[in-house]
């Protein structure tokens, strides 16, 4: 069985289906006429009767074709339909036949193309990208506020708000264009795709370079961290290119599954992934506090890098797991809750993170050693040598940088 369409339908629901099955073997064309397709539902829009209803086949120029035309007129018919094409004589081991088929499917709800469980989501995203970008707003205007404590990292949270919210105005708009005209915009659908892969890129690297603490208190990643990196990027690329061969084919495709397994599985190495670099920096903080002397300053970064590591875990958590048991959970015509429980996930947790490595100047995150070896070894020599005659020394602030 080959499914071709998929469509949830709300009361009243008009369904023109033209429908073409061309069959280009000869040998089974005279079996075909004899026994016509099948269907359940009539042509007049009875739907839910247990009857086999039998259309005849239309014959021209060695094909068979034939169309109907449903109506889904009472609430009791409101559901998801899946529009199938069975070929019997292909079950018979050593009697498959190859065979071609076109089909057209006009699906339209009162409200307009989409499916019962899309029609909210034009809405959805476009609430959901005004919000990342009050939030991305919102946070420039806190970097602006706080220059002097402000580090790389922070301006890249920033370009990754933004990005989303870009985003989600292309997918918004392009669902409002595919509900009032039945088909997408080719050149909005290419937006989307692109921002949908910068997006994902900057997620993970963004999250992987604040559980490094690249930027916050070291400028050069380690071996480990690089291969993390390594792994992460070409991964969110595959992962891109198998969300936009499912969101561009329908379920019946021959690679729709395998794509959408390929997606699943390698969204979830990226969760994984991203959890070393965190995972490194609390075993890092562990050792320290207790061999350097600066217990306070490490206990503190040690508690913010555990509430960090257990807000992915909920982020993952929510995003991956209990969003889909959700999606499986409600009726159809509640499956964009799917979509707003995404959605409002990776808000709160944008706004956690933003919270947590805010720059200021109490942030334990952002807080550097005094003193550390280098400044002693400096200091001995420059005794030694006599030049440290006339110069104070030099010490470094909270942010990094060195003041006289």
């Amino acid at each position: 069985m080959t499914v071709l369409s998929r469509k949830t339908v709300a009361t009243p629901w008009f369904s023109s289906l033209s429908t073409r099955r061309i069959y280009r073997t000869s040998a089974a064309l005279d079996e075909a006429k004899s026994k016509p397709a099948v269907s359940q539902g009539d042509q007049q829009g009875l739907i839910g009767k247990d009857e086999e209803l039998v259309w005849g086949l239309d014959h021209h120029n060695n094909s068979y074709n034939f169309s109907f035309h449903v109506v889904i007129g009472s609430r009791a018919e409101e559901g998801q339909y899946s529009l199938s094409f069975h070929n019997c004589y292909n079950l018979m081991r050593g009697q498959e036949q190859p065979f071609d088929i076109t089909v057209m499917i006009r699906e339209k709800n009162p409200e307009g193309f989409l499916s019962a469980s899309e029609i909210p989501l034009f809405k959805l995203y476009m609430v959901m990208s005004a919000c990342f970008l009050a939030a991305g707003v919102f946070w420039v205007s806190v970097l602006c506020k706080n220059t002097y404590n402000v580090f790389k990292i922070h301006w890249l949270m920033a370009a990754l708000a933004f990005t989303k919210s870009i985003s989600l105005l292309f997918h918004s708009i392009n669902y409002y264009f595919i509900n009032s005209q039945g088909h997408p915009i080719e050149g909005l659908a290419v937006m989307h795709y692109i921002t949908h892969l910068l997006k994902g890129a900057l997620l993970f690297i963004t999250i992987a370079l604040i559980g490094s603490g690249w930027a916050f208190v070291k400028y050069v990643l380690s071996d480990k961290e690089k291969n993390i990196f390594g792994i992460v990027i070409p991964l969110q690329v595959l992962a891109n290119v198998a969300y936009i061969v499912i969101e561009s084919r329908e379920e019946g495709a021959s690679d729709y599954g395998i794509w959408k397994e390929i997606l699943f599985l390698v969204d979830l190495i990226c969760c994984g992934a991203i959890l070393f670099p965190v995972v490194w920096s609390i075993r890092h903080l562990q050792d320290a506090s207790g061999t350097d002397g600066k217990v306070a300053v490490n206990l503190a970064k040690l508690k913010l890098f555990r509430h960090y590591y257990v807000m992915v875990i909920c982020y993952v958590y929510f995003t991956r797991i209990i969003a889909i048991l959700l999606q499986v959970a409600v009726p159809f015509q509640w499956q964009w809750l799917y979509q707003l429980l995404v959605e409002g996930s990776t808000l709160a947790f944008f706004v956690l993170t933003g919270y947590k490595f805010q720059p200021a100047g109490d942030n334990p995150y952002l807080q550097l050693p005094q003193e550390d070896e280098e400044d002693v070894q400096m200091e001995q020599v420059m005794t030694d040598s006599g030049f440290r005659e006339g110069l104070s020394k030099v010490n470094k602030t909270a942010s990094g940088r060195e003041l006289l």
